[in-house]
């Protein structure tokens, strides 16, 4: 999916987020957002969202002299994702299909997103999301796949989701436990998206093999993965991708082992999907744009 004039207002917004999230003074807010607004005037319309993105927060964390900007954000997230986990226990006990319901647990976690104009409450997202239908809707298709998957990459999202990723990935090794999985961060700090260290310190290890897959963008762009990321991508039977940012890259290519699970938080994601905005989305690859 390339990026569209209309992108342009969010990752506005997203520099004006960085001032009021980092609470930076007023003189450094307006740095922040004149340094994006230079960048959006530079968009390249032949890139995705998250590649044209990535590097403007490159530059932001560059004048900010910080490595990891949403670093205690990140943590925060995490740390309330982790107070709902009780919560989700008992919805998976109480399933009558355990794999959908950790798998729409891990759909309501997409709503942590600091990229995001749209905010929503996880808290609430999490108690009503087994009574929501995926809009689009190829989980048998995605179920099927995973019964007879060896290898399965899940592609990781934003900080926080993790928690909830690590149900799902248990859940899949509990029914298919000789599946190797294999959780792919990002391959450095970038917005709140979740690094190899983070997914450590959740415990993803416990599950799946954790790898940096070296993409630095906020979208998972095979081009840019190191060596080890792409041939695990290529392997694999099962390609699960979590979030917008993903979807937005992955889409440019027909990937016929994909699912992209996501929350649809914004216009053009939801017109290139063809889903409403708000709504759940279990999408495969080989129904998504052929560039």
């Amino acid at each position: 999916m390339k990026i569209e004039k209309e992108c342009k207002d969010c990752i506005l917004a997203q520099a004006v987020r960085v001032g009021e999230v980092l609470n930076l003074d007023p003189t450094r807010k307006e740095a922040v957002i004149a340094l994006t607004q230079k960048h959006v005037q530079g968009l390249d319309y032949a890139l995705t969202p998250p590649q044209n993105a990535y590097k403007i927060y490159e530059d932001i964390a560059s004048f900010l002299d910080m490595k990891d900007i949403y670093k205690e954000i990140k943590a925060l997230s995490t740390k309330r994702a982790e107070e709902l986990l009780p919560e989700c226990e008992d919805l998976l006990r109480n399933a009558s299909d355990v794999l959908l319901s950790a798998a729409k647990i891990a759909v309501a976690g997409n709503v942590i997103d600091l990229a995001s104009r749209v905010q929503y409450d996880l808290k609430e997202e999490v108690r009503n999301i087994t009574n929501l239908e995926f809009e689009i809707d190829d989980f048998l298709s995605l179920k099927n796949a995973l019964a007879n998957a060896h290898e399965i990459v899940y592609i990781c999202d934003n900080a926080g989701e993790e928690v909830f990723d690590k149900l799902f990935i248990r859940t899949i090794k509990s029914l298919y436990p000789t599946t190797s999985i294999y959780y792919f961060t990002r391959g450095k700090p970038i917005i709140n998206d979740i690094t190899y260290e983070d997914a450590i310190n959740s415990g993803l290890h416990e599950y799946s093999e954790v790898i940096d897959s070296g993409v630095p963008t906020p979208g998972f762009v095979y081009s840019m993965a190191s060596c080890e990321a792409q041939e695990k991508f290529a392997r694999a039977d099962v390609i699960i991708a979590k979030g917008m940012g993903n979807f937005e890259c992955m889409s440019e290519n027909e990937y016929k082992n994909a699912f992209y699970l996501f929350k649809v938080k914004c216009k053009p994601v939801g017109r290139f999907a063809q889903a409403k905005l708000g709504s759940i989305v279990c999408k495969n690859g080989r129904s998504s744009k052929k560039i």
